[in-house]
């Protein structure tokens, strides 16, 4: 099973989940060096609705109040690190962050 995880390779976060999930063959998809497409953007809010924005990132905290008024979709589009990460792709699920339940249901706990 291929596994993407989808965040930034600064990010403390991401490089836990890649580090526990090298053994699976997991990669890193930088959303800072190749934003999320259209269709990403589409498939992730449609899966995890407004929990997919970081509401408290220092990107968010950087927003003023229209641009954190946009769309998710906007905002992702415009702002690519303000989505919550790790967001991992294993076969045809999707998962938010890295959590003990997401580290149990890709064995990685």
């Amino acid at each position: 099973m291929a596994i993407v995880i989808y965040g930034i390779k600064t990010c403390d976060t991401c490089r836990k989940a890649l580090k526990a999930l090298s053994a699976q063959d997991a990669t890193l998809h930088d959303i800072r060096a190749q934003p999320l497409t259209p269709e990403e953007r589409a498939e992730f809010i449609e899966r995890f609705g407004d929990a997919l924005i970081n509401r408290s990132s220092a990107t968010w905290r950087g927003l003023d109040e229209g641009e954190r008024s946009a769309s998710p979709d906007a905002l992702l589009a415009a702002h690519p690190t303000v989505m919550k990460r790790p967001v991992i792709r294993a076969g045809g699920t999707l998962y938010l962050g890295w959590k003990a339940d997401v580290q149990r249901a890709l064995g990685a706990a």
